[in-house]
Formats: C-alpha cells, structure tokens, sequence
C-alpha cells in the first residue's frame, strides 16, 4: 500500500513551488521528431497542473527551446510570469547536427549568451542561469564574477552549475552563493549522492534533479534500442546497448513488478523515490506530451512506504545499472563521473 500527501512545495531561485519541474529539451531535440503545437499545449497544460519550474537552455535545438518557451511565457499574465522560476544554460556550444561539443565559460561568452538568451525567452531577466559545463581552462572566480555582474545588472536572478564536482561547488558558492546545482539523479544514476548532494544541503542550494526517469527507463515502457528514431541520441548511450541494455532490462521487470504491487506506474514510483529520498531535490522529468504530466505529477503526493523504499535502495543500488551514462562526446565539461 501506498499512502497519499499533500503536494509539499521546495525552495529554488527565492520561490516556493510544487518540487517536480517540466525539463524541455525533448521538445526541440535529442529524442526524434518533435511537434511545437504539441509542446505548447504541454506546456500550457503543466502550468495548470501547477508546475512552475521550467528547464532550457542555449544548445537545445540551437536556440529553438528557448523560443519555443519564450512563446509560451507570452501567453501568460505578468503575475503568472512572476510566480516562474525560468532556467537556461549556457556553456556547451556545438554545430548543427553534431553531438560533439567545446565548452565556453568565459566572461565575453557568458555576456553574449545572456543576451542571446533574454532574447529569445522574451524575458527582462533569467530568474536561474547555469553553467552548463564547466570549462576548468577558466578560473571559477572569472566565471563567478561574469555571473555575479549579471545579477548585479538584473539580466539573472540567481546563479546555478550543473556537473560539478564538490570541490567546484564550494570554490564557486565562495564568490557568490549558488542557488542551485543541476546534476543527473534517479534510482538510475545514484553518483550525486556520494558528495555533492551532501554538499548541496550543507550549502542551502537546491539540487535540480535532471533525467530522474533514467531517460525513460524508469517508466511502464522502456524504450529498446532497436525502436528508437534514428536520430534519437539514446542509440549511443551505453546504457541502453548490447548487453548493458539486457541486463539494465532485468532492473526494469523487477521494478515493474513493484509497481504492479502498488497499483501506480512505474515513472510515480520512480519520482516519489527521489522526492522521499532527498528533501531538497527537485526533479525536471521532460515530456513532449500531455498523457504524461498527470502520472508524473502524481509522485508529488505519492508517499512509499519504508519496506517499498528499502527494497528499491537494494535493487538500484551501487553497480547494479551497468554501462556508462554517456558516450565518450557526452562527457565534456562534466567533472562528476
């Protein structure tokens, strides 16, 4: 049995909101084909389902999720633009059709993609801008301090990174306070919580949880490698490949099981664990479709009982899910392996 809450709210960026976010990147790239009519109705749909918390950045479909969202901040109010956290990133910068990628972090990069940011959001100010990757050619205090002027100036309200290892953090909240710190985290890729979400908490930033469903692993129908688009980027993540891919399978089937058990999908399941496990996480699953947002949002209010979060911890636990997160290009910038 599982027991119901009411929706709690989490801190991020000076705002109280509900803890699960939408994360919007499949809906301009990576994932296959993508439709703008649909993505807006989503977005429209999460807003009145309560999300407040909206995930983009520059190098998602080369500016086009940042417009894509930028049309949907037009369609509402100024008081319901005010209740918003919007994030972006910069940092990763890559050319049309490639997966391979040089980080920027210097201080002329950070003040042009800025720019180039507010403007396709349509926004006076980016309420949460991340380094998307780190760049360890450039000192953190250059970068901090880029950033720093930026809040100074009003063009961002608060600082985030994202794939930094502890000691990045530390040495860049020194400069200036990090509002928040975006890594990848779910039963999936457990990594974070080894030093930097203790370090996180200690810090009072938030953690943004992003592809806490694994990628669509962790949900009622795991995609299989020889089903996906041929431009979907999940072809070349190990996880997802050859044996790795099996074995990760037999993960999903005991999982499933579970979650027949409790009578909720498998994505409920998955998101209330992150939520239970850490109190000052808040998840961006990502869709392009509405179907989707309900079940998601559903974790909020879903509390596991002790046995069911003990018996996931066992499952998913350290080496279990077997095969890299990313391919040898995906790695970048990331300091947190």
């Amino acid at each position: 049995m599982h027991t119901a809450a009411s929706t709690p709210t989490r801190a991020l960026a000076g705002h109280q909101i509900q803890p699960l976010g939408l994360g919007c990147m499949g809906m301009s790239e990576f994932y296959g084909a993508h439709d703008d009519a649909e993505s807006l109705a989503t977005l429209h749909a999460a807003h009145q389902l309560g999300v407040r918390h909206f995930d983009t950045a520059d190098t998602y479909g080369f500016g086009h999720n940042e417009e894509l969202l930028g049309r949907f901040l037009r369609g509402l109010s100024s008081a319901q633009r005010a209740e918003l956290v919007v994030a972006t990133k910069f940092g990763i910068v890559r050319q049309p059709g490639q997966y391979e990628r040089r980080i920027d972090n210097t201080a002329a990069y950070i003040r042009s993609a800025a720019e180039a940011s507010l403007r396709r959001l349509g926004v006076e100010c980016i309420d949460l801008y991340y380094c998307h990757r780190r760049n360890p050619e450039v000192p953190i205090e250059d970068m901090m301090g880029a950033l720093a002027d930026l809040v100074r100036a009003g063009k961002i309200g608060a600082i985030g990174l994202s794939e930094v290892s502890e000691e990045t953090l530390r040495a860049a909240h020194a400069v200036h306070p990090v509002a928040a710190v975006q890594s990848e985290y779910s039963l999936w890729e457990r990594g974070a919580e080894a030093r930097v979400l203790p370090a996180t908490r200690e810090l009072g930033a938030a953690f943004v949880a992003y592809s806490p469903l694994g990628r669509a692993f962790l949900t009622n129908q795991p995609p299989a490698d020889n089903s996906l688009a041929a431009d979907d980027f999940r072809r070349a993540l190990p996880r997802f490949q050859g044996e790795a891919g099996q074995a990760n399978q037999q993960l999903h089937t005991s999982m499933a099981a579970m979650a027949a058990e409790l009578d909720l999908p498998v994505a409920t399941i998955a998101l209330a664990w992150v939520l239970q496990k850490q109190p000052h996480v808040l998840p961006i699953p990502g869709t392009r479709r509405q179907r989707h947002l309900a079940q998601n949002l559903a974790a909020s209010t879903v509390v596991l009982p002790m046995p069911v979060m003990q018996r996931l911890d066992s499952l998913f636990a350290a080496g279990s899910v077997q095969g890299a997160r990313y391919p040898d290009a995906g790695w970048a910038g990331v300091e947190t392996r």
